[in-house]
């Protein structure tokens, strides 16, 4: 199923516009005045309208292939902006610069992010249309988001792999965005044009090559079923490709668990077939992500979380391309890598977070990620110290697995990092 530009644009100002005509007003337009499609927490307000931090990180790494040690240096500064520039209007921009080195420092490498950068008019309580770069966000899964459509080509500059940090620190998609709300629900329309036919990494580029290099739409829709059930549901399109269906759905198990599944489906050729252009195998395909949150008294927060991607080679696939095709094993990861998707079928996400860990200043986090068709697995774990203005974190990552698995095939073996990070 795939829509012309004209009919993209039409359907998009019918449903902005007719939504608030069979939707009775928010009892609060101060609440209104909030977006919620793609936000899953509640917005407090700011103390004020913009937020800047400088972060330093010093590690070292250590190598396989007898590559031996390398030691990393990079220093971040951050900035986000979201004020109010008229009656109705609001202004918001995002934007990341990182300086990386290696070894020395007369070999730095400049990326600039620009993450977001987009007007805002709300002529009601209950209506906005945004339009710029915007960081579109879905999904209620941790660890994989088949719903989180618009990630293809946004992390330009990775600073750290845990899921949070790889979904806020990432280059939104230019956009028309329209939202309406009402009492038990809300709805979406995104149309994300053209703009670029290659990505590229040069430091100060905007890279709309790697956010807008096909025509696409979304349409997101949520209500509330009763009893704190809000299923969402997505229709995702690209240009010429057939539209993929999307399912949002979170519920409360007791008072301390919290369940909760993602899934996108449609017809699409699978990540081989487009990695390798080897062909059109289009066929229907699913991709799932489903498990449980259970929080304790002491703040101690794990997810434990199931990964299936149906676009994805099956075992026997992956074990051969790794053994038999190294160069189209190494193009195969390049665009999986790209895609934010994963390039097996079947794995495990395991995270925990506990704060005030030790005393009301230390929070710990950690991750496993266990590929359950290679046997590979990541493992990830932080230490973060608060006070003032400032955080100190200890980070510290092992992959290991086969040769040719996902995460024994990296490079890098273990890294150890050490970040100091700034709060203006």
């Amino acid at each position: 199923m795939t829509m012309s530009a004209a009919i993209q644009w039409r359907l998009l100002w019918v449903l902005l516009a007719a939504a608030p005509v069979m939707a009775q007003p928010l009892a609060d337009a101060d609440d209104s005045a909030l977006l919620l499609a793609d936000q899953t927490t509640t917005t407090q307000a700011k103390a004020r309208d913009w937020q800047w931090s400088v972060e330093a990180a010093v590690g070292e790494a250590s190598q396989r292939y007898d590559l031996g040690s390398v030691s990393t240096q990079r220093l971040s500064m951050d900035l986000q902006v979201d004020t109010k520039i008229a009656d109705h209007w609001r202004g918001v921009l995002s934007n990341q610069l990182d300086q990386r080195w290696t070894r020395r420092f007369d070999d730095g490498r400049t990326t600039n992010t620009l993450k977001e950068a987009y007007l805002s008019w709300q002529p009601a309580p209950e209506i906005a249309w945004d339009l710029g770069r915007i960081n579109a966000r879905y999904g209620v899964a941790s660890g994989y988001n088949p719903t989180d459509y618009f990630r293809a080509g946004a992390n330009r500059s990775i600073i750290a792999i845990d899921p949070a940090s790889l979904k806020k620190n990432r280059q939104g998609s230019v956009m028309l965005r329209g939202q309406t709300l009402w009492n038990e629900g809300a709805l979406t329309a995104i149309l994300s044009p053209h703009l670029a036919d290659q990505a590229t990494d040069a430091s100060f580029s905007l890279d709309l090559g790697a956010t807008n290099r096909q025509d696409r739409w979304l349409l997101a829709v949520s209500h509330t079923l009763g009893d704190g059930i809000t299923p969402q549901w997505l229709l995702y399109g690209v240009d010429q490709q057939p539209a993929q269906l999307g399912f949002n759905l979170t519920g409360v198990l007791g008072q301390a668990t919290v369940a909760y599944v993602e899934w996108s489906g449609g017809r699409s050729a699978s990540q081989m077939a487009l990695a390798l252009r080897t062909g059109d195998d289009t066929a229907f395909r699913s991709r799932l992500a489903t498990g449980l949150t259970y929080t304790t008294d002491s703040k101690l927060s794990i997810t434990a979380e199931y990964n299936y991607n149906g676009a994805a080679p099956p075992p026997e696939g992956w074990d051969a391309l790794g053994k038999r095709a190294p160069p189209a094993y190494a193009q195969y990861r390049a665009w999986v890598q790209n895609a934010l998707d994963l390039p097996t079928q079947q794995s495990v996400f395991v995270y925990a977070s506990w704060q005030d860990a030790f005393t009301s200043q230390v929070d710990v986090n950690a991750l496993l990620r266990y590929n359950l068709d290679d046997r590979s697995q990541l493992a990830w774990v932080e230490a973060r110290y608060h006070w003032g203005h400032a955080d100190l974190a200890v980070q510290w990552q092992h992959n290991r697995g086969g040769q040719a698995s996902e995460y024994g095939a990296l490079q890098q073996e273990r890294v150890m990092q050490f970040l100091l990070r700034y709060y203006y």
